[in-house]
């Protein structure tokens, strides 16, 4: 996490009025709920499993077993239950 002082990026009323809270520590403002993003949305890690499992679904439904798309996927047959058996 990086350090900011708050003289440098605050209004001198707003640091008077947080000093009376808290003086000479290092304090944590998290973000708004709306900018919060869902896991993987930066990365494209969450495109890559959806992608993934939209292929193991429609390997299931072409007559592929449980068993052997664990192992062409490195997953336990029960991961691949929930990927073919949920919407």
């Amino acid at each position: 996490m990086k350090y900011v002082n708050a003289t440098a990026i605050l209004p001198d009323k707003l640091v008077e009025e947080i000093q009376k809270y808290v003086q000479g520590e290092t304090i944590y403002i998290p973000k708004p709920q709306d900018a919060y993003q869902k896991w993987g949305t930066r990365s494209g890690g969450r495109k890559l499993i959806d992608d993934r499992n939209r292929a193991i679904k429609a390997a299931f439904r072409s007559g592929r077993s449980l068993e052997q798309l664990a192992m062409e996927h490195c997953l336990s047959v029960e991961t691949i239950k929930k990927i073919v058996y949920t919407k």
